[in-house]
C-alpha cells in the first residue's frame, strides 16, 4: 500500500514533469473537431491519413504529441516546408491538438501478404 506521503510525492513528481512538456497542461485535443478541421489536409494526406504522395507522410495513427510537436514547428518556421508552412500559420494551439487527435485516433492494422 502506498503512504499517504509517497502518494503525494507522485502526484508531485507527475505535476511538476507534465508542467515542463511543450505546451504544459493542453488539453487532450477532440477528434470529431480534428476531423472537421483535416477537410483541409485530405488532399495531400488523404481522407483517412493515408496519404497517396511520395512526399506527404501518413498522419494515421501517429501519436497525437509527435503531431502536434511538427505542426507547431511548421507554424513557428522551426520546421520549413513551402506548403505545410502556409497550412500550420493559421491554425491555433487548440486546432493543432484536435488534428493530432483525430489522427492519432485512426486505427491501422498491418497484415503480410
Amino acid at each position: 500500500m502506498i503512504s499517504n506521503r509517497s502518494r503525494g510525492t507522485l502526484v508531485l513528481a507527475w505535476l511538476l514533469g507534465a508542467a515542463a512538456l511543450p505546451g504544459g497542461f493542453a488539453h487532450a485535443g477532440d477528434p470529431v473537431a480534428g476531423q472537421a478541421r483535416a477537410a483541409m489536409c485530405v488532399t495531400c494526406h488523404g481522407p483517412l491519413g493515408l496519404s497517396q504522395l511520395p512526399n506527404a507522410p501518413h498522419l494515421a495513427g501517429q501519436p497525437a504529441i509527435y503531431t502536434v510537436e511538427q505542426l507547431r514547428n511548421y507554424r513557428s518556421g522551426k520546421r520549413q516546408n513551402e506548403v505545410m508552412g502556409v497550412i500550420a500559420k493559421p491554425l491555433t494551439d487548440r486546432d493543432i491538438e484536435d488534428l493530432a487527435a483525430w489522427y492519432a485516433s485512426i486505427q491501422i492494422s498491418v497484415t503480410a501478404k
